[in-house]
């Protein structure tokens, strides 16, 4: 079954759905299911980032690498993890530095579709992984994909926030101009890296006092 890209990010990314490496990449992804490996997130929920936001209404993207490997943890949102499954090490850095950045007690879960509703696209790089294998789709064509994505959204709007944690999401910054957005970069939340400068940025209330100054609504980062 080949799941569809959502009509609004269609309109912005026909021409990549037409190219030779899109094709090789769902030819790769069906062998592997028939070879009977097991790809996260499931395929209904493999471009749910793009479904929870149109571009048009995009505020905030908080860029991730490729989907949590673990059992019912990816969703198909950067970081976030269905409702009753633990919030990983690196999510629980990020609700650290929400509650000292902004004063809010974190949740009890570690699901963000509610960030979702308010504009922030939370885009992976790479958009399936197999089972317990970190990394084992990137370089199959999903980087060309989403590489494509953050330029043209970049291109199309002015006034996004780009959260870019960690060298890899760092190494997208040339895909942005920075005079027409506000792009924030630090270490990655991993434990390996968080008290290197994650613990501390301020991204959050800076993405709100950006968004306000330009007119939007700021991002409420509790969640409920």
């Amino acid at each position: 079954m080949m799941i569809d890209l959502p009509s609004a990010w269609a309109d912005l990314l026909a021409d990549q759905v037409r190219q030779p490496y899109w094709t090789a990449l769902q030819q790769f992804l069906q062998a592997e299911t028939a070879a009977g490996k097991q790809i996260y997130p499931p395929e209904p929920l493999r471009y749910a980032a793009l479904a929870a936001v149109d571009p048009a209404d995009v505020g905030v993207v908080i860029l991730g690498q490729d989907p949590y490997h673990g059992a019912g943890q990816a969703h198909g949102l950067s970081f976030s993890v269905p409702l009753g499954v633990r919030p990983p090490p690196s999510l629980v850095n990020i609700f650290k530095e929400i509650s000292r950045d902004l004063g809010c007690s974190p949740p009890q879960h570690g699901n963000l579709a509610g960030w979702t509703r308010q504009g922030v696209l939370l885009l992976n790089s790479v958009l399936t992984v197999e089972a317990e294998k970190a990394g084992a789709h990137r370089k199959r064509g999903w980087e060309q994909f989403t590489d494509t994505l953050i330029a043209r959204l970049a291109q199309r709007h002015d006034g996004i926030v780009f959260l870019l944690w960690g060298a890899y999401a760092e190494a997208k910054t040339g895909l942005i101009d920075a005079d027409r957005h506000c792009v924030l970069r630090s270490p990655h939340p991993s434990p390996l890296s968080a008290y290197r400068g994650f613990l501390g940025n301020g991204h959050f209330s800076e993405a709100n006092r950006y968004l306000v100054a330009r007119g939007r609504a700021p991002i409420d980062w509790a969640l409920a």
